[in-house]
């Protein structure tokens, strides 16, 4: 998949306008012309960001907005909003969406939204990326080694965790030594963030 922006607007001269803008810049563009088109063409798979009309045929942006969602789609999304649009802006913000530009929009303004957006869906695929290797690192500790990771998570201290686990303190460093090393964490800090961002143990100390 390729980074792209996604333009969803029924009026084809705003879709050409766009569109021209965004690559003049570089930037991928995929124009849509309804709310129906998008649906049936995105899935959770695509990159990118979203630009959506807010006042579009048959379903608004924000309907469009949470049906995506709906779909696993959770990409950035920003709406352009006429003057008497803004109301209706303002809830898809509410509901999750990046941000909105207002009609007549400013060309500088517009770009700048749209490369923050595109940056901030990186981001997450970079977090998202870090998250799954984190879990398939998981998965290669033995029992014996994910109870001492468990116990580092909670803040216990060797001695501890080896009078927890009826063995010597050196068979808890040894089995640390390996958990740091099977997660390629830099030490016990870098460990517990890397582990808690994962989905097993985002609410272990909650």
């Amino acid at each position: 998949m390729q980074e792209t922006v996604y333009l969803v607007d029924d009026d084809p001269d705003v879709r050409e306008a766009v569109t021209f803008l965004l690559q003049t810049e570089r930037f991928r563009v995929r124009a849509f012309d309804s709310p129906e088109a998008l649906l049936d063409f995105m899935t959770g798979e695509h990159i990118g960001c979203l630009l959506l009309d807010v006042r579009l045929p048959g379903m608004d942006g924000l309907q469009l907005f949470k049906a995506l969602r709906d779909r696993n789609v959770f990409l950035p999304a920003l709406f352009i909003s006429g003057h008497g649009d803004i109301p209706l802006a303002v809830r898809a913000i509410n509901a999750g969406a990046l941000d909105f530009i207002e009609k007549p929009f400013n060309d500088e303004i517009l770009l700048e939204k749209v490369a923050n957006a595109l940056e901030l869906n990186r981001c997450a695929r970079e977090h998202n990326a870090d998250r799954l290797d984190a879990e398939r690192r998981l998965g290669r500790l033995t029992p014996r080694e994910r109870e001492v990771m468990e116990g580092i998570l909670e803040g216990k201290l060797s001695k501890v965790i080896a009078h927890e686990m009826g063995v010597s303190v050196r068979t808890v460093e040894v089995h640390r030594a390996h958990v740091l090393e099977k997660m390629a964490a830099k030490n016990s800090s870098d460990l517990v963030r890397m582990v808690l961002s994962t989905e097993t143990y985002r609410d272990w100390l909650l």
